[in-house]
């Protein structure tokens, strides 16, 4: 396929644009302007099938413990309605649970005595978290902040950022008697959110009852002062970055409505159907990780750009980056061997139109190979609109055609559009399905466990033994010269 110019496969195949082309669910993804023929896709199938995709999808949806290094179960689908029934349950009680929950804080009852006398009207939630507790449900209200059904539901403020300006600068536009503070951590032990949960808890004063934490570990949690009711469960078998549908998505229940969350939650729920029931040379996500893997592995891609022409998917990027980048950023496969082919391109990415602007000079006359994702949506009926959509199908169509005439503009360069007919939540949540479920094959593709951040962890440990350090303790004996010369550079200024 080198020397095979992808102009000259669309002219010598009329119906190419339509037969590499996939919807899934509200989705239509376009994946015609990529490097590949009928053959490519049949011998990338027979991966698929050899690395056992199939398998390893039931076995996910049974519940078995596919996160082998943890020993835990993946049942992120379960919170969107597939899953064994126990897990199911789980599920509905904490759905309810926050349902109860959300209801208090809009009656205003929260943190009220034991008569339930009226308390301020809240007007503002502060949610804490950072990494897989932020960055889901950030995107998600920045997405659909403009579609809130009511001006009555309270305004919604994220901090993750252990830089005490990130939670100060959101403090200053709140008030202690109208704000519940959500502080989110699985184990209850992350130090940037509990750091910041300490200084949003003190900043509450006397209205510290406004607490409520979604987490694991319900001791640490009412240890921290959080009452026992107002501690909303997430469950072992869903990890962060896949847990934006479960109790830590409460902000987006309370921000936009439960209408909303209901409505994400259909939408991720519509791919799962897809996922779970298309075969695979139908199945988006299955194909998706497959041109993935076949850029990464075989042709040595080193990054993938994603250029969502919506302002409101701004943060889609960075938010894929985490899934992405965290899951199958590894150079050890699930056998504990070191792999021996490329594994996750870096994610990088803007919003377009201002990123064609910015950094697509690369793509169009650089010496890199990047493949590229346009999310587009269709165009409301007013110029900048279709100024919007016409710019990304531009881009597209220049990426794959270059100029015949000019060397400076050689093309060839791959790329897949998914359409979405409107950002709603439920288009919203099947976007970000479809990018769970390719992230999840492109695991069982490349031998890793998707589902574990072992390099994360050995960060934070690290950063544990030299916190000390920073405050004139000792430095740890295993430190290298380079960070003990930083050390005292940084106690010393």
């Amino acid at each position: 396929m080198r020397d095979v110019h992808m102009r000259d496969m669309f002219a010598s195949d009329p119906a190419r644009a339509s037969r590499f082309a996939s919807h899934a669910g509200p989705l239509y993804i376009d994946y015609s302007k990529h490097r590949i023929t009928d053959e490519t896709i049949t011998l990338l199938l027979a991966l698929a099938r050899a690395r056992g995709v199939e398998g390893w999808r039931t076995r996910m949806l049974a519940g078995q413990a596919i996160n082998t290094s943890e020993h835990r179960a993946v049942l992120h689908t379960a919170l969107r309605g597939s899953g064994p029934a126990a897990a199911l349950a789980e599920v509905e009680a904490t759905l309810k649970q926050m349902r109860t929950l959300c209801a208090a804080i809009r009656a205003g009852t929260i943190g009220g005595t034991a008569g339930g006398a009226p308390q301020t009207r809240i007007t503002d939630v502060i949610s804490i978290g950072i990494g897989g507790s932020d960055l889901g449900p950030r995107l998600v209200f920045d997405a659909l902040a403009s579609r809130r059904p009511s001006a009555d539901l309270p305004r919604v403020h994220f901090a993750a950022n252990s830089d005490p300006a990130d939670l100060d600068d959101v403090l200053a536009q709140c008030v202690p008697a109208r704000t519940v503070v959500i502080v989110i951590s699985k184990t209850f032990t992350t130090a940037e959110t509990i750091a910041n949960g300490r200084a949003a808890r003190d900043w509450l004063g006397a209205h510290a009852a406004h607490l409520i934490a979604v987490t694991n570990n319900l001791k640490e949690a009412q240890s921290f002062g959080v009452p026992p009711q107002q501690v909303l469960p997430m469950p072992e078998w869903a990890g962060g970055r896949f847990s934006l549908w479960s109790a830590v998505g409460f902000s987006i229940m309370l921000g936009l409505g439960e209408e909303a969350f209901d409505d994400l939650l259909a939408g991720a729920a519509a791919i799962d159907a897809h996922f779970i029931q298309s075969p695979l040379h139908a199945n988006a996500p299955v194909l998706l990780a497959l041109l993935s893997v076949w850029y990464s592995s075989f042709w040595g891609a080193q990054s993938r750009a994603v250029l969502p022409y919506a302002q409101r998917l701004a943060l889609l990027p960075a938010y894929l980056q985490q899934l992405e980048m965290e899951s199958n950023g590894k150079r050890i496969d699930r056998d504990g061997l070191p792999v021996g082919y490329a594994t996750t391109p870096v994610v990088l990415g803007g919003v377009g139109a201002n990123s064609q602007h910015s950094f697509h000079q690369l793509f169009h006359q650089g010496t890199h190979l990047v493949p590229c994702e346009f999310i587009v949506t269709h165009p409301a009926d007013d110029e900048r609109s279709r100024l919007l959509a016409a710019n990304a199908l531009a881009q597209s169509a220049v990426l794959m055609q270059g100029d015949a005439h000019d060397a400076a503009y050689p093309g060839n360069q791959p790329s897949t559009t998914i359409v979405l007919p409107a950002l709603t939540a439920h288009t919203l949540g099947a976007l970000l399905a479809l990018y769970e479920h390719k992230v999840f094959v492109e695991g069982v593709l490349w031998n890793l466990n998707s589902f574990d951040q072992p390099g994360v962890e050995l960060g934070k440990r690290i950063a544990t033994r030299l916190l000390p350090a920073l405050s004139g303790g000792a430095v740890p004996v295993e430190t290298d010269a380079s960070t003990r010369a930083l050390l005292a550079r940084i106690v010393k200024a």
